[in-house]
């Protein structure tokens, strides 16, 4: 899969979803497809399309033969803001259209840059579409030479900045997470591989920060306090998926609580040391000690300077 056919994959859902429950038949999605690529668009390759598309993202392009029109029923799941598939389909709209605009757009449009995902991100998707093993050279941050492993790649997973391969490594016998950034060579073996039946990569992350995997340890609640302007934030931007607020009395600028269920690790440490005084860890203890050290360190490194 090329990165020039995923976006053709992408505009076509997108052209459905605006279409809405009437749908379009085939002349007009000829003609569309031919004002946005400029060449015809066979019967035979839409239909090929067609099937990439629910398998890639699990959406399905029926047709009403009664009218001969197609469309995706419930199009709106598809722009639903929690739905993996509209994420992913609207991450690479965004970026469709940044690469088309840039000329005009020169200087006026700013986003992250996640350098991870360019190299692996459609070979990888490509091996999970396929179910194929994948062959990497992995170099730790700790190693000096990169390590050959023979990964089954079950999902793909972004979280802050970065790309990660989330599979059952053939050699540690066991699931594991590979940062793409640290892979320096990358083959599809064409060797078949089995997804394990129900698998879910948030399901599997749900009770973790991060990237962490659970390896059989249960997520605990974590509750904390912020004030009113950092709960705003918080609202719009929660910490996790479990977050939830406590039922406030009264009114006025007052502290807010917070909690979440999450198994505590060095991600999340650092995530509540970024927020400095502007968050409060309540309960448990445990994990407020581990925060106050983290920032007792941090003051003893530049307390000659206070």
């Amino acid at each position: 899969m090329t990165a020039e056919l995923l976006g053709k994959y992408i505009w076509l859902v997108r052209t459905f979803v605006r279409a809405g429950d009437r749908g379009l038949d085939l002349g007009e999605i000829g003609r569309k497809w031919e004002l946005r690529f400029g060449s015809p668009y066979p019967r035979r390759s839409f239909a090929n399309h067609r099937e990439a598309v629910e398998e890639l993202f699990g959406v399905r392009i029926e047709c009403d033969r009664t009218v001969n029109r197609y469309f995706i029923r419930y199009s709106g799941d598809v722009s639903d803001e929690n739905s993996n598939a509209a994420w992913l389909i609207n991450t690479f709209t965004v970026n469709n259209l940044l690469s088309l605009g840039k000329e005009r757009l020169s200087g006026r449009v700013a986003v992250e840059n996640i350098p991870s995902g360019q190299k692996w991100l459609t070979i990888l998707m490509d091996a999970m579409t396929g179910g194929e093993v994948v062959e990497i050279s992995y170099r730790k941050y700790t190693a000096q030479v990169p390590e050959t492993l023979c990964v089954h790649p079950y999902a793909v997973k972004e979280f802050g900045k970065r790309w990660y391969l989330v599979g059952y490594c053939e050699e540690r016998g066991a699931m594991r997470v590979y940062g793409l950034d640290r892979i320096v060579a990358m083959e599809v073996t064409g060797r078949p591989f089995e997804m394990p039946s129900g698998f879910d990569v948030d399901e599997l992350f749900s009770g973790s920060y991060g990237i962490y995997l659970p390896e059989g340890r249960q997520p605990g609640k974590i509750v904390f306090r912020a004030s009113e302007k950092e709960a705003r934030y918080l609202r719009d931007l929660p910490l996790h998926p479990s977050q939830s607020e406590f039922p406030q009395r009264g009114e006025g600028d007052k502290p807010v609580l917070f909690s979440i269920k999450v198994i505590p690790n060095e991600d999340l440490l650092m995530k509540f040391c970024s927020y400095g005084d502007k968050l409060e860890i309540l309960s448990p203890e445990s994990f407020a000690l581990s925060v106050a050290s983290a920032h007792r360190k941090a003051l003893d490194m530049y307390g000659t300077k206070l």
